[in-house]
C-alpha cells in the first residue's frame, strides 16, 4: 500500500466514522466535531485524488562561449534562459498584460542595458510601476528575486544573454559585446562556489 493509498483509506475512515457519529450520537458537541472531521476528511480525499507530478528544476542550458559567433546567437541563448533556467516567464509576459508582473514587450528599447542589469540583480533598488505611461500605473504585488542569487543563480554570462534577448526581441541592436562574455575557467568557478 502506497502512502497516498494509506492516506486515502484514513480519510475514508474519518468520513465514515463521522457519518456514523452523526447518525447515532445525540450529543451536540460530539456531532459538531464529527461534522468538522467529515468536512476535513472530504477535503483530504479530494486533495489526494489530484494526480501529483514531480517538480523538477529546469534543464541546465550549456553556455558554450566558443559557439557564439554573433549577437543573435547570444540572444538565442538568452531566450532559452528566459524561458528555462531564469524562470522569467513564470511571472513576466511578452506582449500580453495577463502576467503577474510587468509585460516585457519592448523593454529592450525603453530601458538601458545598465537599468535592465540592475533590475535583474537588485530588483528592489528602483521599482518602476509601469512601463507605459498611458492611464493609471499598475501595481504588481509580486517581488522579483535577485536572479544572480539562489534559488535562480544566473551567472554574469547568462544575465548578459537575457539582456541580449530582451534587446533583440524589442527590435533594438544588441549592445552586449561578445568580448564581454567570459570563458569559463577553474578560477571563476572557484569564486562562484564561494559565493554560494
Amino acid at each position: 500500500m502506497t502512502e497516498v493509498q494509506l492516506l486515502q483509506a484514513i480519510g475514508m475512515g474519518v468520513v465514515g466514522l463521522g457519518g456514523a457519529i452523526l447518525l447515532f450520537v445525540q450529543a451536540r458537541f460530539v456531532r459538531v466535531v464529527a461534522f468538522v472531521a467529515m468536512v476535513l476528511g472530504g477535503f483530504s480525499l479530494v486533495a489526494l485524488g489530484v494526480p501529483q507530478m514531480a517538480s523538477l528544476p529546469p534543464a541546465e542550458e550549456k553556455f558554450d562561449v566558443a559557439s557564439i559567433k554573433e549577437t543573435k546567437d547570444l540572444a538565442a541563448i538568452g531566450q532559452k534562459i528566459f524561458f528555462g533556467k531564469g524562470q522569467c516567464a513564470l511571472c513576466h509576459t511578452i506582449g500580453s498584460s495577463e502576467g503577474r508582473c510587468p509585460d516585457l514587450k519592448g523593454v529592450g528599447s525603453k530601458l538601458t542595458r545598465e537599468f535592465i542589469y540592475e533590475s535583474m540583480t537588485k530588483p528592489q533598488a528602483y521599482v518602476y510601476m509601469d512601463y507605459e505611461h498611458e492611464g493609471p500605473a499598475k501595481f504588481f504585488p509580486a517581488k522579483m528575486p535577485s536572479i544572480n542569487k539562489k534559488p535562480i543563480g544566473l551567472n554574469n554570462n547568462e544575465i548578459l544573454a537575457v539582456i541580449a534577448f530582451l534587446q533583440n526581441m524589442s527590435g533594438e541592436p544588441v549592445t552586449i559585446e561578445l568580448s564581454e562574455i567570459e570563458a569559463p575557467s577553474s578560477a571563476s568557478s572557484e569564486v562562484r562556489r564561494k559565493e554560494l
